[in-house]
């Protein structure tokens, strides 16, 4: 994520945690444990899974960095024992000493050029040390088409400037070679679908508003932003069934590498 406008909403964000939850525990699940080691998770939102990152690994400090405020003062409580969080652009992350685990979780789907920003976080990764990252793929669905074909109407066209969501993601097979090409002795890319029972349609609505919709909320007036939520909820529903409960599928890409 990169610094400006803040518009992240903890709260609206955090209504999905527990469906979000499992992507992060998945990636976990690949990591090796670094006692006694430094990790630093990028994009690390509200904080309460970087404590768990933090637990798990057996690290003695670890750093989770965002460019949200409002995600930062949520996290600001879990601090200590070996974990502090700060403010700061993954996009513009160097370090001056590597770390043992370079961790994100759905977060550099935010920043743009994949094989430069994997080049500059494996200088921050330590001989023998560990990256891994998961990054949202769901640029295929309903969700992401909806609102890329209302960016494209006016007046929401003229006032993004033509520029719809951006998709950063490649495919696993792309990170597979980059990580191979990078020096990495061992690693482990999937593509993974994850499905959610929402209540209804409407659901989809909600979790898009504590995500995807972010980057159009920072973009858009202020007077404008209620406006384009209505009109993506109305070509979203031309897309998508009218079901009770409605099953969402979100695709999600999952690394983890070591040098």
């Amino acid at each position: 994520m990169t610094t400006g406008k803040d518009t992240w909403q903890p709260d609206t964000y955090a209504r999905f945690a527990a469906e979000r939850r499992q992507p992060f525990f998945d990636l976990l699940a690949l990591v090796d444990p670094i006692p006694g080691g430094r990790a630093v998770d990028l994009g690390c939102g509200t904080g309460e899974l970087t404590r768990e990152l933090h637990r798990r690994t057996g690290a003695a400090e670890t750093l989770g960095l965002d460019s949200s405020e409002a995600m930062l003062a949520k996290a600001a409580p879990f601090a200590g024992d070996g974990l502090r969080f700060d403010r700061g652009d993954i996009a513009a992350f160097a370090p001056a000493e590597p770390y043992d685990l370079v961790f994100s979780n759905a977060a550099y789907h935010w920043v743009p050029d994949h094989p430069a920003l994997l080049a500059r976080l494996t200088r921050a990764v330590a001989p023998g040390g560990q990256l891994a990252f998961q990054v949202p793929d769901n640029f295929s669905h309903a969700s992401h088409r909806a609102a890329e074909a209302a960016s494209a109407e006016e007046p929401f066209g003229n006032a993004l400037g033509g520029g719809a969501h951006p998709k950063n993601v490649l495919a696993p097979e792309e990170y597979a070679r980059l990580l191979d090409r990078l020096g990495y002795r061992e690693q482990t890319v999937r593509l993974q679908v994850y499905g959610h029972r929402l209540d209804s349609r409407e659901g989809v609505v909600g979790w898009v508003e504590g995500s995807l919709l972010s980057e159009y909320r920072r973009r858009l007036p202020p007077e404008l932003y209620p406006a384009f939520v209505e009109r993506y909820r109305e070509v979203l529903f031309t897309m998508i069934p009218d079901e009770r409960p409605y099953f969402f599928t979100f695709r999600r890409i999952l690394a983890r590498a070591r040098r």
